[in-house]
Formats: structure tokens, sequence, C-alpha cells
């Protein structure tokens, strides 16, 4: 009797897709691990942030730079874990 709980398309897979599946929710998980890592390095780089823009002189804001780098490396990192862990009926 097949498993209820996964999705249909998931339900007759050969041992190989399914490690690949797993592989790739693995990656997944990952992915959305280091774009929580990011999140706080962000939120402490937010401390900065206003300081930064208020008083270097010119174009020189590395803080300004470096927040929102990371806040881009969040963005991407989170979707394209999202993507890769589609599927799975939780998120951990």
């Amino acid at each position: 009797m097949p498993n209820a709980l996964l999705p249909p398309e998931e339900r007759n897979l050969t041992p190989d897709q399914v490690e690949a599946l797993d592989k790739r929710r693995e990656l997944g998980h990952t992915l959305m691990v280091i774009a929580g890592q990011f999140a706080c390095v962000a939120t402490v780089l937010l401390l900065w942030v206003g300081q930064d823009l208020q008083y270097s002189p010119g174009w020189a804001h590395p803080m300004a730079y470096y927040f929102f780098v990371a806040i881009t490396l969040v963005a991407v990192m989170g979707i394209s874990g999202m993507v890769l862990r589609r599927g799975t009926p939780r998120l951990d």
C-alpha cells in the first residue's frame, strides 16, 4: 500500500530516484541554513549601516555594501533552498 503522505508523483520512484530526491532536498536544506546564518550576519551589519551611510564620505560605504551583499545572499540562497526542498511536507 503506498504511503498517502507522499505526493502522487513520488509514490512510484526507483531507489536511485529516491536517493537523488533526498540529495536535492538535503542541498536545499543546507542552502536554507546558510541563508539563516547570513540573515544573522546581516542583522549585525544593520547596526553599522546607518552610521556608515551618515558619516562615510562619498562612495566609501563598506558596511552598507556588505549589508546589501548579505541581504542578496539571504534572498538567493533562501529562495533556491526552498525551491530545492519543494515537495517536503514541512520546513525544518
